[in-house]
C-alpha cells in the first residue's frame, strides 16, 4: 500500500469520525444555518436521519478507515453522504464547498485504489447460473499501487 493512499484513508477517516463525534457531542462551534438549510438540516434531525443514522454512519466508517478494516465497505457507505454534503454545500449554503471538495477527491482516491473491490459490483451482469456458490471466506484485498 502506498503512503498516499495511507495519508488519504487516514485523513478521510478521521474527518468523518471527528465530524460524525461532533453531531453527538457538539465540540466544534458551527454557525447556526438560514433559510433553505435550517429547514433541511432540522428535518434531517427531528426525522431521526441526522442523529443517529448519518452521524453513526460517520462515526463507524471513520473508525473503519482508521483501522484499515473493512475500506472498501466504509467507502460504499460514506459515498451517498458524500454526496449529499456535496450537494449542500453547492445548492444550500452557497460556500464552504472546498473542504467538501477535498473529501470528495480523498473518497475517489480510495476508490481507484481499492478498485478490484469494487469490481464485482460494477459488473452490467452477473450470471449466477453458471458461478457455483462458495462458502464465505476471508479475503483480503490490498489497493492497487
Amino acid at each position: 500500500m502506498s503512503k498516499l493512499t495511507t495519508a488519504a484513508r487516514l485523513a478521510l477517516g478521521l474527518a468523518f469520525f471527528v465530524f460524525g463525534l461532533n453531531g453527538f457531542l457538539q465540540f466544534l462551534p458551527m454557525p447556526p444555518p438560514s433559510g433553505a438549510s435550517a429547514a433541511f438540516l432540522g428535518a434531517l434531525a427531528a426525522t431521526g436521519y441526522m442523529f443517529p443514522l448519518i452521524k453513526g454512519t460517520e462515526v463507524i466508517a471513520g473508525l473503519m478507515l482508521l483501522s484499515n478494516r473493512f475500506v472498501p465497505l466504509a467507502l460504499a457507505l460514506l459515498a451517498p453522504i458524500l454526496v449529499n454534503i456535496l450537494a449542500f454545500h453547492a445548492l444550500l449554503e452557497r460556500g464552504g464547498l472546498g473542504l467538501p471538495l477535498f473529501l470528495v477527491g480523498l473518497e475517489l482516491a480510495l476508490a481507484y485504489a481499492y478498485r478490484q473491490a469494487f469490481a464485482p459490483m460494477l459488473a452490467a451482469r452477473v450470471d449466477l447460473d453458471s458461478s457455483p456458490v462458495e462458502p464465505a471466506r476471508s479475503v483480503s484485498v490490498a489497493p492497487a499501487e
